[in-house]
């Protein structure tokens, strides 16, 4: 009869042999664990690069800086297409006989430029070929120096021009309208302006103060009444283009004519003021 603990042995399975010394041992399967700790990692894809870039946001002082630039830039470029756009728009909206004029004035500022430049050039040849380059060097001097006096406002002037006549009986004339009449004046060509008594130069500045005007600080009273030496055939229609100064003065109720007298005396001065401490050099 067979011994039951040796069946039991028997039935366990094959008994483990040994490995004779010296021979390889068979290879091992290798565990799910190890194989993925050895396994490379994925290759990210161009999306999680780009992702990766723009999040989280990392802003300089430098992005910043340029950024701003960037939007005043956008931001002035906005302002000046709209306001070409205005422009065009209101030039659509004329009637054929206000472009006309808007033309004609364009045309009459580029032949004052022209004209301009002739004078010019024809000094510098006058210096350039006379004989006696001094005595012209001082001719040329004292004809400037009284063209300045008449834009500084200490020499009186007298030519051809118009008078500019506004009456306000609805009181709604405001400083900036007599201001709007003297730069279209200045555009078209004049040489000389007088506003009542008061004489107009580079440096004369209008103000509202207590409901009346002022120019310089002197108040002026209506009608208000602006000498301009100039071109008349330049300087009527600049006042008459269409929502010019003319137009704008009429919306308030103010009575505008203007005139061609034959001469036009502009003789409110202004003193010269001496420098504390600048003097000639020559």
């Amino acid at each position: 009869m067979s011994d039951p603990e040796q069946d039991r042995d028997r039935g366990s399975g094959p008994e483990p042999r040994d490995t004779p010394q010296g021979a390889p041992e068979a290879p091992r399967a290798p565990e799910p664990d190890a194989e993925r700790e050895a396994a490379p990692p994925a290759r990210p894809t161009g999306r999680d690069v780009l992702w990766a870039g723009l999040w989280p946001p990392r802003v300089t002082r430098s992005q910043l800086i340029v950024a701003a630039l960037l939007f005043v830039l956008g931001l002035g470029l906005a302002i000046q297409v709209r306001a070409a756009s205005a422009e065009d728009s209101a030039l659509r909206g004329a009637r054929p006989e206000d472009l006309v004029r808007i033309l004609s004035d364009l045309e009459d500022r580029s032949g004052r430029l022209e004209d301009e430049r002739n004078a010019l050039e024809e000094q510098r040849t006058d210096l350039e070929t006379s004989s006696d380059q001094a005595e012209e060097a001082r001719r040329q001097t004292a004809e400037r120096e009284r063209q300045l006096g008449i834009l500084a406002g200490t020499v009186a002037a007298e030519g051809p021009g118009i008078e500019l006549r506004v009456t306000d009986p609805a009181g709604g004339v405001r400083a900036d309208m007599l201001l709007d009449a003297v730069q279209e004046l200045r555009a078209a060509g004049a040489e000389a302006i007088q506003i009542n008594d008061v004489r107009v130069v580079a440096g004369t500045f209008f103000t509202d103060e207590n409901g009346q005007v002022r120019i310089d600080g002197r108040a002026v009273n209506a009608p208000y009444v602006i000498d301009a030496i100039g071109r008349p055939q330049d300087l009527e229609p600049a006042l008459n283009i269409p929502g010019g100064v003319v137009q704008s003065l009429e919306k308030e109720q103010a009575g505008v004519t203007v005139e061609r007298p034959d001469t036009v005396l502009v003789d409110a001065l202004r003193s010269a003021d001496r420098p504390d401490y600048a003097q000639s050099s020559s």
